[in-house]
């Protein structure tokens, strides 16, 4: 079972080096946005304040066809996007890249809020219906009708489904399991049951459903989450003026090692700031754009300004809060008594200090995956372990990016003693290891968490919020995926892709956590890159498409906006 996973996370980093890891795919995700800003004179600026009103129903035709408010849509999109990506994702940004990460999430956001107007413009303009009669659109119908590439959409169409389980099933299932287990002691499988039922009930009743839940979940949530945020803000209220000027200071430096962390080149911050800023807002990815078909406009234009909203939302506001309740409680440095998993675990020879600044300078080469490789060497062979500590002393564990401490060794929830047997830096033993390490993901924000004005009790904000925003995500998700089912299969594939996915959605409950980081990264590189390339392409219409709406506008709307 291990050469199985070992070989299937050889081909994953493969997939994700060749996509998401890429040098080129944070510089094409930003190009498009950066592109269309100035292209379409800052349209996040000018209109956002158009598409407030536009939300709140001011200019809504009760005659316009679709199957959701504007509101509704924006509320759907935005139940796909706030999920794990705001808790765990940005955990996980800033123990990989520091806090200079977030300061790349932010411009994702900024000019996703433009890429994202205009994947939602376009898609809105030629949609179509499926044959039970409810609206259906999305980038696929972008490529087929306007751009004849069926290839391409069928293509795009694939990557959905497979995304629906990378980005809306499989981590947010992950992360709830995760979260709760650490705060409550519920085993995994057992929440992964309870919520895969829940999910099935929601998602069967179809996009109407989805909507009712969205709509009530979306605005709960958010402010059960914000006011937990501004607890643990508040509290460390003198950190959070000197965290952001590490964001902005490190943004192109890269983040000097501190505490545990062993420091991150400007590169990595900026791919990892860029990659997470896309999982958390999907600006460019293509999936709102499919919530968004349903809305009931006459404009495409407005509907895409209403999309403007969710980068901001999503990413501004929410990312924001947990990236400061992070960085101001110095979580990110420390480190926790944690469960060793291992993909993110790694022996190698010798033995390192972290207090050594030769040794701190050579593992931050290593661990940036430099080209110059440097002295060190990765471990293989025998380790001798009694009692549950290992006798030898001639190796260091890295584990999360840090020098592990503490290590104990476990079978059976009973200390090990025997041999451990490691191949390449892997460890091979079907054994447990505990010990002390830097944290991420759903982990590092809980901990965070509790640093507030709520004690202890902040953690059960963030188990509250992860429900919410992941059980919300994943009924987005399953809703677009259906569409993408309808798209190559016609609406009879809906049901079976709707068992498959709450299948998928129990067993990743008790997935390693960073394998299934790994798969969402790699599903969303092949929705991106083959909408981008489509937006790109009809860059003159949505221009032309702008010029129309207000021209229209001004003459229904003579007294102004």
């Amino acid at each position: 079972m291990s050469d199985l996973i070992a070989s299937l996370t050889r081909l994953l980093n493969l997939l994700d080096s060749l996509l998401g890891s890429a040098q080129y795919f944070p510089f094409l995700l930003l190009g498009t946005g950066i592109f269309f800003t100035f292209y379409l004179k800052f349209p996040q600026i000018r209109f956002f304040r158009h598409a407030w009103r536009i939300v709140s129903g001011k200019y809504d035709n009760p005659d316009s066809k679709g199957d959701a408010t504007h509101f509704q849509a924006l509320a759907t999109a935005i139940s796909g996007t706030v999920g794990t990506g705001n808790i765990g994702g940005v955990g996980l940004a800033l123990y990989l890249g520091g806090p200079a990460a977030l300061f790349w999430m932010w411009m994702t956001a900024f000019f996703g809020m433009t890429t994202k107007f205009v994947e939602v413009t376009l898609s809105h303009k030629y949609r179509a219906e499926d044959e039970d009669g409810f609206i259906v659109g999305g980038p696929m119908y972008v490529m087929e009708r306007r751009l004849n590439m069926k290839w391409l959409a069928v293509f795009f169409a694939v990557a959905t489904v497979i995304s629906s389980f990378g980005t809306g099933s499989l981590p947010q299932s992950n992360n709830i399991a995760s979260g709760i287990n650490s705060t409550f002691g519920i085993p995994e499988w057992i929440t992964g049951l309870v919520l895969a039922i829940i999910l099935g009930l929601v998602i069967v009743g179809g996009i109407r459903r989805i909507i009712q839940v969205a709509e009530k979940l979306v605005p709960t949530m958010a402010v059960i989450y914000i006011v937990g945020a501004l607890g643990v803000i508040f509290a460390n209220l003198d950190q959070v003026w000197p965290s952001l000027i590490a964001v902005i200071s490190d943004a192109f430096t890269g983040s000097a090692a501190a505490g545990g962390f062993l420091g991150a080149s400007f590169a990595y911050a900026f791919n990892r700031g860029v990659n997470r800023g896309l999982f958390s807002n999907e600006a460019g990815q293509g999936s709102a754009p499919i919530a968004h078909a349903a809305a009931k406009a006459d404009e495409p234009v407005s509907e895409g300004m209403v999309s403007i909203l969710e980068p901001f939302i999503d990413t501004i506001v929410i990312c924001t809060l947990t990236g400061l309740v992070i960085l101001s409680s110095g979580v990110w440095t420390e480190k926790h008594q944690t469960v060793f998993q291992g993909f993110d675990m790694e022996f190698i020879e010798g033995h390192y200090s972290e207090t050594d600044p030769t040794d701190r300078e050579n593992l931050f080469r290593h661990l940036s995956f430099s080209t110059d490789e440097g002295p060190v060497q990765i471990f293989t062979g025998g380790i001798s372990v009694i009692g549950g500590v290992a006798a030898d002393s001639d190796f260091t564990i890295l584990h999360n990016r840090s020098l592990a401490e503490d290590v104990r060794y476990y079978k059976d929830d009973a200390a090990f003693t025997g041999e451990l047997v490691i191949e390449n830096g892997k460890l091979t033993s079907d054994v447990t290891v505990k010990g002390k390490s830097l944290v991420h993901s759903v982990e590092l924000t809980t901990i965070a968490f509790s640093r507030g004005i709520f004690g202890d009790y902040g953690k059960f904000i963030v188990s509250i919020g992860l429900v919410l925003f992941a059980f919300s995500t994943a009924v987005a998700w399953s809703y677009y995926g259906d569409r993408a089912m309808t798209y190559l299969f016609g609406v009879k594939s809906v049901l079976p892709y709707r068992v498959l996915y709450v299948f998928g959605f129990f067993i990743a409950a008790v997935a390693d956590t960073s394998l299934v980081w790994l798969l969402s990264a790699i599903a969303i590189a092949f929705m991106t890159i083959p909408n981008l390339f489509a937006s790109i392409m009809l860059h003159r219409e949505m221009k032309s498409l702008i010029a129309d709406y207000w021209n229209d506008f001004r003459e229904e709307h003579p007294d102004g906006y």
